[in-house]
Parts: structure tokens; C-alpha cells; sequence
């Protein structure tokens, strides 16, 4: 049996390939792939082979943001069902580690994360048409929400993960640097933990047109209006906690400038070396946290999808069939229009598998 799959051989040389797959083992399920969610780091992987010293070194199935219909299941899987549309989870922590034994299966010293080039040989991703993967992965999700959102369940997680690290956020004053998807989804985690004010930041309005339906309560263009921060940055700063997601240099020194002193930044995005203004950290005595993918928020964030106790439709910008996959690259590297760029095996007017 043959499936598609887009397969990234190097910078900017994104193929649709075909290889085999096998039924499901013991423990197993197959799934007809039904969307899959471009991310940053999928971006860097085609734009520029790879980000700070991750590099693409072998060719790698790209995806790690991806919902998908249950088709087969193996002998002893329980709670899943033909036809039920699952988030799948590309974390696969090893469960016996170091850290795994300490409870921060986040920080494993054998983690496998689906479409990561971290480790050689390489993780291979989700960008399928069918995929065997473990039951244990999978998380069936309201049969409310469509697979666009299922898709969702992942980058969610991740914003989820990074409001935790901030501690309590009710009545807060928050700031978020980078209006992208990960920017966004921050945002709606932040108003969902009870955050008093989000102000949003990116030099885009496309991107901060969609932050306001995400729960932002003011957005500014730092390119056009920086200005309109000044109120933010009197004193020694009035913002309780700052998440930057956006991991470029202007924006960080914003983010201190900003931050009361002894406020909370979260590091959510990354990037290379950028330089870091010392004397406002210090001097502020500013408590800085990175904050790195997710563990038990996964399932989190498929409840929260589930039940649209957090939507995230106004984030969902663009969709592309397989075939078109390089054309969906493309689109979701031009940031004055796109924002989730999502590559799809299903029909849209049935929203069933094809």
C-alpha cells in the first residue's frame, strides 16, 4: 500500500513522494490523514534548512500539526472507534529516562517528536495521506469541531505550556510581541487564564486585525506607531508578564522595557543568538522563563477545542491540497496575509476523508 507524503530534501526542495505503509501492530491505529498545520519551525526547515543549529541533514517528512480519521485499529486498543477524527499528538517521550523519572517527560533524553530534524536519523512527520502511529497519541475530539481546528490541538498546547510558566494571570496586565499563530494562540490561553489586559505587538496589521478576536485588548504596530507603547514603558515598566513569540531583538527589548520590575517574561519563540539587554534584566531583577513545547497540555488543548471554550477559527487563514503543498509553503511564508496555513486530505464540502 502507497501513500503520499511531502517530503523536505534540503532548502526550499519540497516534494510530493510516494512510499508504502504497513496495517496496524498491536497498540497501533491507521489514520487517513485529514489536515495538517504548517508551523515556524516547518518554515525555517524549507526557508533556510533549518534554525539556529537544528539543521535538515536527511530528507524529512514535514508536520507535526495534524488531525486525521481513524481507518484501522490494532489488537488492544481501547477508546477509539473507525471514523473517529483524532488530534494527534507528535510527542513521544520514552517514559524511563532521567527526566521522564523526575515527572518532565518535556525534557527526555530519548524524546521522538514527530517532523523534528533535532535528532539524526531525523523524526518523520505527519504531511501523509495515511499514518501508523501509536493509540496512545491519539485524541478523539468533538465531533462539533471540523479537522482544521482538531489540527490546532498542537500549537495550542504549546501556548498553554508557556502561560503556565507565568503563573497566576487573573486581572494581569500582559503583553504578547509577535502576532503569529503561536502569538495568537497565546493570547487566547492568556484571556482563558484570566488576563485583564493583552497587548498585542508585530509589525503587520494583517496579523494584529485577527488578535482582538483572539482576546487582545489592544494592538499595536511597532513599525508604524511604536509611540503608542510609550504609557506601557513610564516608571520602571507597567506590564505584570510578557510572552515573547516572536524571538527578534527589537521585540525583546520592548518586552523588558515594558515589564514592571520583578515581572515575568516567557521565551516562546526561538530563533539564533540575539542580543540580550543585560542591564535591564539585571537591573529589573526580571524573572526570565523559556518555555519549551508541551506534556499533559495536549490533552488540554483538545478539551479546550473540543468544547470551543477557545476558538481558534480566526487564526485559520488558508488551505491547500497535498499536491499543492510547495504552493501552501509559499503562501504561509508571506506574513501579510497568511497566518494558519493548513494542507488538506478531505473534502470540503463533505468534510469527509477522500
Amino acid at each position: 500500500m502507497l501513500t503520499r507524503v511531502v517530503r523536505l530534501h534540503g532548502k526550499r526542495d519540497l516534494k510530493v513522494e510516494s512510499e508504502g505503509y504497513k496495517a496496524p501492530l498491536p497498540g497501533e491505529v491507521l489514520l487517513r490523514m485529514a489536515m495538517g498545520g504548517i508551523c515556524g519551525s516547518d518554515l525555517h526547515y524549507f526557508q533556510d534548512g533549518g534554525f539556529g543549529p537544528i539543521r535538515v541533514r536527511e530528507p524529512i517528512i514535514s508536520g507535526h500539526e495534524a488531525s486525521g480519521f481513524v481507518e484501522a485499529i490494532g489488537h488492544g486498543v481501547s477508546g477509539l472507534s473507525v471514523g473517529n477524527l483524532v488530534a494527534v499528538n507528535p510527542s513521544q517521550p520514552c517514559g524511563h529516562c532521567h527526566y521522564c523519572s523526575l515527572g518532565q517527560p518535556i525534557h527526555c533524553l530519548e524524546m521522538r517528536f514527530m517532523g523534528s530534524a533535532m535528532r539524526l536519523p531525523h523524526e518523520q512527520g505527519m504531511f501523509r495521506d495515511h499514518l501508523v502511529v501509536p493509540a496512545i497519541q491519539c485524541h478523539p475530539v468533538s465531533s462539533d469541531v471540523s479537522p482544521a481546528e482538531a489540527t490546532c490541538a498542537e500549537p495550542l498546547a504549546v501556548c498553554l505550556h508557556a502561560v503556565s510558566q507565568a503563573g497566576d494571570l487573573r486581572n494581569k496586565r500582559v503583553l504578547v510581541t509577535g502576532a503569529g499563530p503561536i502569538g495568537l494562540l497565546t493570547v487566547a490561553a492568556a484571556r482563558y487564564a484570566g488576563a485583564a489586559e493583552i497587548i498585542v505587538t508585530d509589525l503587520a496589521d494583517a496579523a494584529l486585525a485577527r488578535a482582538p478576536a483572539m482576546g487582545a485588548t489592544e494592538t499595536v504596530n511597532v513599525a508604524e506607531n511604536a509611540e503608542a507603547l510609550s504609557p506601557y514603558l513610564e516608571g520602571k515598566g507597567t506590564v505584570d508578564v510578557a510572552f515573547d513569540c516572536s524571538a527578534a531583538g527589537p521585540a525583546l527589548r520592548t518586552a523588558f522595557a515594558a515589564l514592571k520590575p520583578r515581572g515575568t517574561l516567557v521565551q516562546v519563540g526561538v530563533t539564533g543568538d540575539v542580543t540580550i539587554p543585560l542591564n535591564m534584566l539585571v537591573g529589573k531583577e526580571i524573572n526570565w522563563r523559556g518555555s519549551q513545547r508541551f506534556d499533559r497540555e495536549f490533552a488540554e488543548a483538545v478539551d479546550l477545542i473540543s468544547r470551543r471554550a477557545i476558538d481558534v477559527r480566526p487564526i485559520l487563514s488558508h488551505t491547500y491540497p497535498l499536491e499543492d503543498a510547495v504552493s501552501a509553503f509559499e503562501q504561509a511564508s508571506d506574513r501579510s496575509v497568511a497566518c494558519k496555513v493548513q494542507i488538506a486530505l478531505f473534502d470540503h464540502e463533505t468534510g469527509r476523508t477522500e
